[in-house]
């Protein structure tokens, strides 16, 4: 799937609504804080699954019960509509 660099009025429009995302240079971030490190572990397998299905994959990190997610189309060099895509995507599996 091709993908678009979006333009910075275009990423201030999605990022008003992707709520607990943040934006972090031509990225986008949130942090997940779960129960404990199985939790975040099955929260992680979800996701992967996810992201496999949509050949779009997070930049991520986990420590104990926390995931931390960064989301950008490395294709574009910044962020594209996936991105969103994604990060709703994962919004939902909570």
């Amino acid at each position: 799937m091709f993908a678009k660099k979006l333009a910075a009025a275009e990423v201030a429009e999605k990022m008003s609504v992707a709520a607990g995302w943040e934006l972090q240079e031509d990225k986008i971030f949130r942090q997940f804080v779960f129960a404990d490190f199985i939790e975040a572990f099955g929260f992680m397998s979800r996701v992967a699954l996810l992201a496999e299905t949509m050949n779009h994959h997070p930049e991520w990190s986990n420590v104990y019960n926390r995931v931390a997610i960064h989301l950008t189309t490395h294709d574009v060099g910044g962020l594209s509509e996936r991105d969103f895509e994604l990060a709703s995507r994962i919004d939902k599996l909570l």
